[in-house]
């Protein structure tokens, strides 16, 4: 819910009066102790009518903020406090909604806040019109405008830091939507005289300040200037330093300012050249040199500072110093050359000086003017603020005060006669009868200095192209005898005899009583002034000037465009720009700022009440005030009446359903009101007194009391009884719950006490069960243990039997083995031919194969070989030992037998000795006898692998088929990593488990174990690298026959599902890191999100059993991809996974983080 927007009113919470029409008693005296009584409570601002006074605080107050601006904007003009915001937004509404072109008039002596006040009503227009890229450009440029002007037209003075020193007119132009298309400044009467001459405790303008202190030295040195303002003549050293401004960040601020205004770099380099040339100009000084014919002449002292000024301007220096020493005139067809003397040559130099800086600041207007001029022609809506000096007394005035002061006099015309103007119109639009109101016309004062016959410039104007000699005395014996009758002029040396004794009036003075006070000029300079002569031969060497800036400021010095008209005079130029100033106001809609400057310190909260009275004067406030009463003093709409005072009648209070003029002629009736005091017009109530509206404020004041109090009284009330239900329900809502929680209890109490009976029945009838069956189970276990201890007696006696029978039959079988033996031995001696050893050798090996075959006992073996090796003969030993037996002794009994041979009991011994020294039975046992003889190395080899062949395979027949699955998968392991992975040595003692995660086990992954219906090969925890940051999650592995799964650690959740058909290729470094990659096959619906990035610590399993079940599967190898940097898919993107070393700060964990886009690394120790 929007907050709700509370509408305020000049009358509430006012300090004094906020509208001087209301103030009651209405003298000098109270007009000035109610400003002040508002000024010490810092409201700076208050009305007279629709006119805004300012007084200026010298110090920041915050009522400016953007809030401030928001509170105003599209407001009444009454409806809040005071506010110079509250005139910019009547202005701006009047001429976007109304389409009335608007003016602002602000006015004020020097130092009351002109400058500022303009300012905050640019900048209250900037805010609140529209937006936009070239709407802001237009509005950064009209405000930036400002500081290039201030810096060539504003100086310190002794009554301001920042005083303007010309006049300012600027028209803002706006489009059809209130938007702001560009602006035209016009200016008036720059105070030339400053560049040359200071008045003590003043400045020259800011901007040489602000060059010598913020241009850089390589700036300087190309302007061929120096930082120390002791330098040059043209700036005064004792009020150099300003307190609290910064000349060097003034100047930055300017620069950049002339760059948003639009100034190329070459033209502002170009002017910053001028003001340079200016500044040396004030340090030509000239000597006096006397000539053959006895004239005297000037000559330049020091050469150097011209040489520096024609090389800045690109003049010839000759030719600017004969324009400093001479003057030619021009009449009809003759040139008559006069060289000049020192005083002259010093006037020339400073009317150079003086002109050239005059043109450049007019030069400045117009470029400006050329940046921020509407750039459409489609028709414009245009508001005017004049920023112009305001009247002027001090103890010498001289031809510029004249000039200011007449122009003040036009405005007060012009303020008076749109006033009465206003007023009447409003009278005439609510159908008010209209009352004629005296009041002081200047326009006899006007009259006195602008009349074309016999008026103050015009006669000064003739006495400036009058030939013959030329003084202000002779001006002002002109005056004497044209104006001595005219009552607003006084002179001690006219004829009116009532001056003649005067001692307050000089004879070398005139004094005007303007509508302000009297002012006593002083005539002295106003000739020289007006006629603002420039030498032709100095403009003309300034129009030859290589410089395109100078020579564009000198058109008249064109030889071919010599204009022998003498140029029009300064009076004249300011009569015709006041003029044309006037018309342009007198088509608007014209709004007021007063000024006024509390005080000559310019110090915060000081009042001097004879400053202030003597600006109240001279600004006609008063008589302002007594205008606007002269009809009614106080004006409303009747909604915003009747809103305010409803409440003082009953028939109105608290709504009012009729006409908002029948409300307030009822609530009038009822409050017996006089009917003079008030009038009804077509759409506000006119009260006249402002002694009625206070009346009215008052009653409404003690209304609004009454109001409160009843309503404190209902709002208790209300309260009391809200709290009393509530404390109501809160109990019925308690006793409601303990009446539950009782019963509650009680129910358990119950409850329990029947389960503990049951229990104990329970109990009772569960023990008598037990004794019964226990009874049942003694008698059967007797029975068995007794038919147990006969059938073992039974065994017993049947087993002595058996083995007696077995000893028996044994005994019988050696002895027949005996017996056979040694029948075959002397079958053997008696029938042994020449064959009869190869027939044995092939038997005996035929029978170790056998035996082998057979896995018979170590001993049975050595026992064979042994009888093989008696009943062998030399060929047999000969095959064994590797020598080769002849013939004729195969054939030739031996007379002792084989067994004498040495050969023989060599191979007998080795046999017999190998028998006893045989390794253990185990595969990986790497132990064999060492060869004693070097003729038995090839049968020791081949004894040894025969054995190693046979006891692998009695190792692998104890395998079960869980084991021999086992081995299948760590002999496919050693194939896929062996010297390929750094972390396979470390893997080959682990044996392969597969299910690490027990899930038939865990009741947590029950509804895991239910949403998987093949057998699972693997159950691992591993940790899923984010994509996004490389940060780990964990997560389950799951591997089935036909799938991969990944589902949540925490609640058993199956996150994703990946076919086994489309997984491509498991990625993997060669380090000692458990980081592997799954690459899937692209377009399938598993690799909607990329390829997965996983740590594990079983990496060698997790990898071999995924390579062996989809190999199982699909019938292709999955290819194992091992190198310390591959790509994978990450969505759209292909990002490099490398793996480096670094060191961890957790120890030995590596470590995974995302650089880039395409890069992600992973640090291993």
């Amino acid at each position: 819910m929007a907050k709700m927007e509370v509408k305020t009113s000049l009358l509430d919470n006012m300090i004094g009066v906020g509208d001087m029409v209301l103030l009651e008693p209405l003298n000098e005296e109270t007009f000035i102790n109610n400003l002040k009584k508002r000024f010490d409570h810092s409201e700076i601002y208050t009305y007279i009518g629709s006119v805004v006074i300012s007084v200026n605080p010298y110090r920041s107050l915050p009522i400016y903020s953007p809030e401030k601006v928001e509170e105003y904007r599209n407001r009444n003009f009454y409806e809040l406090s005071p506010h110079i915001f509250a005139l910019s937004d009547e202005a701006y509404r009047s001429l976007r909604d109304q389409d009335k072109d608007q003016c602002i008039l602000i006015t004020g002596e020097s130092g009351a806040g002109k400058t500022e006040a303009s300012k905050l009503v640019m900048s209250y227009v900037a805010a609140v019109c529209g937006k936009g890229a070239e709407v802001n450009q237009v509005k950064e440029q009209l405000l930036q405008s400002n500081p290039v002007l201030e810096a060539f037209g504003n100086a310190k003075t002794v009554r301001n830091d920042n005083s303007s020193r010309f006049g300012k007119y600027m028209d803002i132009e706006f489009d059809f939507k209130g938007d702001p298309l560009g602006g035209v400044i016009s200016n008036y009467l720059l105070e030339k005289s400053r560049v040359v001459k200071q008045p003590r405790g003043e400045r020259n303008f800011h901007v040489f300040y602000q060059l010598l202190s913020g241009a850089s030295e390589e700036l300087l040195n190309k302007l061929k200037l120096e930082r120390d303002f002791s330098k040059y003549n043209y700036l005064s050293l004792d009020s150099a330093k300003v307190n609290g401004v910064d000349d060097a960040a003034n100047f930055r601020t300017v620069r950049n300012a002339m760059q948003i205004v639009g100034f190329m770099d070459h033209e502002a380099e170009s002017v910053l050249a001028v003001v340079a040339a200016v500044l040396k100009l004030g340090n030509i000084e000239f000597k006096p040199e006397s000539r053959v014919n006895g004239l005297d002449e000037s000559k330049i002292k020091d050469k150097n500072e011209l040489k520096e000024i024609c090389e800045l301007t690109g003049i010839d220096q000759s030719v600017l110093e004969r324009a400093f020493s001479f003057r030619t005139v021009e009449a009809k067809q003759e040139k008559v050359s006069t060289t000049l003397n020192v005083a002259q040559a010093y006037y020339a130099r400073d009317a150079l000086a003086k002109n050239l800086y005059s043109r450049l600041f007019s030069w400045l207007v117009n470029r400006i003017n050329e940046s921020i001029k509407a750039q459409t022609k489609v028709r414009k809506k245009v508001m005017g603020v004049l920023d112009i000096y305001g009247f002027e007394i001090f103890e010498d005035n001289s031809f510029e005060q004249f000039i200011i002061n007449y122009c003040n006099e036009k405005l007060q015309q012009i303020f008076i006669e749109l006033t009465l103007k206003e007023e009447q119109e409003e009278y005439i639009r609510e159908d008010i009868e209209w009352t004629h109101i005296d009041y002081f016309n200047n326009a006899i004062i006007c009259d006195l200095i602008e009349n074309n016959t016999n008026g103050i410039l015009a006669m000064l104007d003739e006495e400036c192209l009058r030939p013959g000699t030329v003084t202000d005395e002779t001006f002002l014996e002109k005056l004497n005898q044209v104006c001595a009758t005219h009552q607003h002029f006084e002179s001690r040396m006219s004829k009116c005899s009532r001056f003649l004794n005067d001692t307050s009036l000089p004879h070398s003075c005139f004094r005007i009583q303007h509508y302000a006070g009297k002012v006593l000029y002083q005539v002295e300079g106003f000739v020289d002034k007006n006629n603002d002569l420039l030498y032709r031969d100095l403009s003309q060497a300034m129009w030859k000037a290589s410089h395109a800036l100078i020579k564009s400021l000198f058109p008249e010095g064109n030889p071919a465009k010599i204009n022998l008209k003498r140029p029009p005079t300064a009076g004249s130029q300011f009569k015709a720009s006041v003029a044309t100033l006037m018309k342009n106001l007198q088509t608007k809609n014209p709004n007021y700022i007063r000024c006024i400057k509390p005080n000559d310190k310019k110090a915060a909260h000081i009042f001097t009440e004879a400053l202030v009275c003597h600006q109240i004067r001279y600004l006609g406030l008063l008589e302002n005030v007594r205008v606007r009463r002269a009809g009614y003093a106080f004006r409303q709409a009747y909604e915003p009446c009747l809103e305010r005072y409803k409440m003082l009648c009953k028939q109105t209070w608290p709504h009012w359903k009729g006409p908002a003029r029948s409300g307030v002629e009822v609530l009038f009736n009822e409050l017996e009101i006089p009917v003079e005091e008030y009038s009804f017009g077509r759409s506000k109530i006119f009260i006249r007194n402002p002694r009625t509206l206070f009346k009215l404020e008052d009653l409404r004041k003690q209304r609004l009391e009454d109001l409160a109090t009843l309503i404190q009284k209902i709002y208790r009330g209300w309260k009391c009884r809200t709290h009393f239900l509530l404390m109501k329900k809160s109990q019925i809502v308690i006793a409601a719950w303990y009446r539950r929680y009782a019963q509650q209890k009680r129910y358990q109490q119950t409850k329990s006490s029947a389960l503990v009976i049951q229990s104990y029945i329970r109990g009772w009838k569960a023990r008598k069960i037990l004794r019964e069956l226990k009874h049942q189970k003694r008698c059967k276990e007797a029975v068995t243990t007794i038919a147990a201890y006969w059938h073992g007696t039974q065994a017993r006696r049947e087993l002595r039997r058996l083995k007696e029978e077995a000893r028996n039959k044994h005994a019988i079988a050696v002895i027949w083995a005996y017996w056979l033996g040694s029948k075959v031995r002397r079958e053997y001696r008696k029938f042994f031919r020449a064959n009869a050893g190869k027939k044995i050798y092939e038997f005996t090996l035929q029978r170790i194969r056998e035996l082998l075959g057979e896995s018979r006992p170590k001993k049975a073996r050595a026992l064979s070989c042994e009888t093989a090796m008696s009943c062998g003969r030399a060929r047999l030993a000969s095959k064994l030992v590797g020598r080769r037996v002849t013939g004729s002794q195969a054939v030739q009994p031996h007379p002792q037998g084989l067994w004498s041979s040495p050969s023989f009991r060599e191979v007998q011994k080795y046999f017999l000795e190998m028998k006893n020294k045989m390794p253990s039975l185990s595969p990986i046992d790497k132990n064999w006898p060492s060869r004693p003889y070097l003729f038995l190395d090839s049968t020791h080899k081949e004894l040894k692998r025969i054995f190693h062949l046979w006891r692998c395979k009695k190792y692998r027949d104890q395998f079960t088929d869980q084991q021999k699955l086992i081995y299948e998968e760590k002999l496919e392991a050693s194939e896929l990593f062996k010297d390929k992975k750094a972390l396979y040595p470390s893997s080959v003692g682990q044996p392969f488990q597969g299910a690490y995660l027990e899930i038939n086990k865990n009741p947590k992954y029950k509804k895991l174990k239910d949403a998987i219906e093949e057998k699972i090969i693997i159950a691992e925890v591993v940790n899923k690298i984010n994509r996004a940051n490389g940060k780990s999650t964990s997560r389950i592995f799951l591997l089935t026959n036909n799938n991969l799964l990944l589902a949540d650690q925490k609640s058993g959740q199956i996150k994703s599902e990946v076919p086994l058909v489309d997984v491509t290729k498991v990625s993997m470094s060669s380090q000692n890191d458990g980081f592997f990659a799954v690459h899937l096959k692209e377009g399938s619906e598993a690799a909607s999100k990329g390829d997965f990035l996983f740590s594990s610590d079983h990496l060698i399993e997790m990898a071999t059993k995924l390579y062996r079940t989809t190999l199982s599967q699909t019938k292709q190898k999955l290819n194992i991809e091992i190198s310390d940097e591959f790509l994978v898919q990450f969505r759209q993107d292909k990002v490099c996974v490398k793996f480096i070393q670094g060191n961890q700060k957790n120890g030995s964990v590596p470590t995974c983080k995302r650089k880039n886009n395409r890069l992600l690394e992973v640090a291993v120790p």
